[in-house]
């Protein structure tokens, strides 16, 4: 029987999911099942999807959509609700089940990379459902964080404040991005955070995986800053959307 997975967003069209999943479909010898991007304008057109897409077993979410999303679905992992993001949906017998694999799979990633004789103080740059995330994660570590963002409602300082807040940036030798700012194809974007405060010992995570070493990537490396990209975030994330797919 067919089955369809696929990834909803704004643009999708970057998206190393489908090759991850046609690839892995393939290997295991699951000819019946596909994986298709669709990018949505506006979140309503989840609505038409559903309708037109009937073999449609799962979808995975990415920006701007995680935490607009939830208001379709008919139940919500409690996970994902504390978070109050989903990039994981599972859909039977019509009925659509909200998940959150980004806060795990961050913390899967991190812990493995960071050192364990540092202690260390976090920003986390941006305020949407993958800061959220990223935020759960960082408390179940132990590991302190302010976030910062463009609006200072949002979050615990606006880039302006950071930016004046040398010391801030200094001390907090963690830096994770949880924006879109620097993804492809715009590949010239970064976050509004001066760099010029990064040292050799920053450790400096981007959650964005194309192109491999955003420009704000590039900047901390100059600094001397030790950087991971997030290839293999999307990795774990994508085995636990398989998980729950087949749960």
């Amino acid at each position: 029987m067919e089955k369809i997975f696929g990834l909803i967003g704004a643009t999708v069209s970057h998206s190393f999911s489908k090759s991850y999943f046609d690839e892995k479909f393939f290997r295991e010898g699951l000819r019946d099942y596909h994986y298709e991007l669709f990018p949505l304008t506006k979140i309503q057109d989840i609505e038409k999807l559903l309708k037109e897409n009937k073999s449609l077993s799962g979808l995975n979410v990415t920006l701007p959509y995680k935490e607009q999303v939830i208001k379709y679905l008919n139940e919500i992992d409690p996970k994902a609700k504390e978070i109050g993001a989903v990039n994981v949906i599972k859909i039977e017998k019509g009925k659509l089940k909200g998940y959150n694999t980004d806060s795990d799979a961050f913390f899967e990633t991190i812990e493995k990379w960071l050192p364990k004789d540092k202690n260390f103080k976090a920003l986390i740059l941006g305020s949407g459902g993958s800061s959220k995330a990223v935020q759960q994660a960082l408390s179940k570590l132990g590991i302190s964080f302010k976030v910062v963002s463009r609006d200072k409602a949002s979050g615990d300082y606006a880039y302006e404040e950071i930016n004046a807040n040398a010391n801030e940036i200094e001390a907090s030798n963690l830096i994770v991005n949880t924006t879109p700012l620097g993804m492809h194809p715009n590949e010239s974007a970064m976050p509004p955070l001066s760099t010029e405060h990064i040292t050799r010992d920053h450790y400096v995570y981007d959650l964005i995986y194309n192109p491999a070493r955003t420009q704000f990537l590039q900047k901390a490396e100059i600094r001397g800053a030790t950087i991971k990209n997030g290839l293999e975030m999307l990795h774990v994330q994508a085995e636990k959307s398989w998980t729950i797919w087949n749960k």
